[in-house]
């Protein structure tokens, strides 16, 4: 099996996890006299099976990723070096959206009077959001070379 083809089957294993728990909950009690639509017990075990698979596939995947060579280090490297770029992404545009005041304006409008409080933003909105357009190429790129390792390593035994 392939990086990919195990990381796609973690996602898959955890949605199903959590579908089974909101089942679980919605069948763990009933009334007097009624039972439930499903056995609680049941997917209580589907959902205890579903999580060991989960682990030994992750315990695979993080071995198969500190193994795996992409640019000058590991997957896990490349993990780190897009992950934290990301962070980075968010906060930059956050704080243009915040500056140019666009968080606020569905909640108060433009300025209808010349009585009004007047903003004044306190950042440059035009360089942060250049820099945010630099962090998201360099995370895309990154991205790009992650998924190209993810299809060329077999993912690593227990």
């Amino acid at each position: 099996m392939k990086l990919a083809e195990a990381l796609a089957e973690r996602a898959e294993l955890v949605r199903r996890a959590e579908h089974l728990k909101v089942r679980i909950l919605a069948n763990a009690r009933h009334q007097d006299g009624e039972s439930p639509a499903e056995n609680a017990s049941e997917l209580l075990a589907a959902h205890a099976t579903t999580l060991d698979r989960l682990q030994v596939l992750i315990r695979r995947i993080n071995r198969t990723n500190s193994a795996a060579m992409v640019r000058d280090g590991t997957v896990t490297d490349a993990l780190a070096s897009r992950d934290v770029p990301r962070m980075k992404h968010k906060a930059v545009t956050a704080a243009a959206d915040a500056a140019s005041g666009r968080e606020h304006d569905h909640r108060y409008g433009p300025r209808q009077l010349r009585s009004e409080l007047v903003y004044i933003a306190a950042l440059p909105v035009s360089e942060l959001r250049d820099t945010a357009n630099d962090l998201a190429k360099q995370i895309r790129q990154v991205d790009l070379e992650i998924q190209r390792v993810s299809w060329e390593y077999d993912l690593i035994d227990e």
